[in-house]
């Protein structure tokens, strides 16, 4: 089987890319260094050629509602209409736990693509993650200024990455099926403290400082809109210290 992954570079993408390999499928990877541009459709009709499936985890960095509508409102426009002329049978895609509760920011877009995969004419399935266990460093990456971390106060469940993509991969050689049930870490975190372990992990004496996001989407995330509902998801088996231990190599 041919699997053509769209974002296959990003922190989930690449797991998904080694995941299909592993499995002995063909991985084909849809991103600006392969010469495919999704937001522009560049690229997208020639990299399709022999392809079974598409697995998208694309993604934006932003918190403008525009901007990321603007986004995934291309790339997945972009792909359907590629995939339906190219005749791949089966469109996979990622998306965020709560995403319908709080359609604000960077979850519109995910709202959007999700409203415009449901619509289209390639058949679908559609996933809803929690956070990653990588959200925590991504956040410390944008919010660190000298020896101080802001980290929204926020409940999660997150997952691992790997975890996530095994699951993609699975429902990619399977027949769509449409949304399927959500898939959540083993258990709810603070990411403030998921911040601070990861920190000591790597060596880091940066102070954490937990802060709640005003607006809207702020309230959501502190009231657990990003939690999964109960009895909708499967939990992943990986605990965010195992995680660590794995992932992590502590600095000197």
């Amino acid at each position: 089987m041919k699997i053509a992954v769209a974002g296959g570079t990003g922190a989930v993408g690449r797991q998904v890319v080694a995941r299909v390999e592993e499995l002995g499928h063909e991985s084909a990877v849809l991103t600006r260094s392969s010469g495919v541009d999704l937001v522009a459709g560049t690229g997208i009709a020639g990299a399709l050629a022999g392809v079974d499936v598409v697995i998208d985890v694309a993604s934006v960095q932003t918190q403008s509602a525009e901007k990321s509508r603007e986004f995934f409102g291309a790339v997945t426009r972009n792909l359907l209409a590629a995939e339906a002329t190219a005749g791949v049978g089966h469109h996979v895609a990622l998306s965020i736990v709560g995403t319908d509760r709080a359609p604000e920011g960077y979850y519109a877009g995910k709202q959007l693509q999700e409203q415009l995969v449901g619509a289209g004419a390639v058949p679908w399935t559609l996933l809803r993650a929690t956070q990653f266990f990588e959200f925590a460093p991504q956040i410390l990456g944008q919010t660190t200024f000298g020896p101080l971390a802001l980290v929204p106060k926020m409940r999660s469940q997150p997952v691992a990455a790997r975890e996530v993509a095994v699951r993609l991969v699975e429902l990619a050689t399977g027949a769509p099926a449409g949304r399927v049930r959500d898939l959540a870490g083993p258990r709810e975190e603070r990411m403030a403290d998921l911040a601070r372990r990861w920190l000591r992990a790597n060596g880091r004496k940066t102070r954490v400082l937990e802060f709640p996001l005003p607006g809207a989407f702020g309230r959501a995330m502190r009231a657990g809109i990003l939690l999964p509902a109960p009895g909708s998801a499967d939990l992943g088996t990986q605990s965010f210290d195992e995680w660590l231990a794995a992932e992590v190599t502590p600095q000197t």
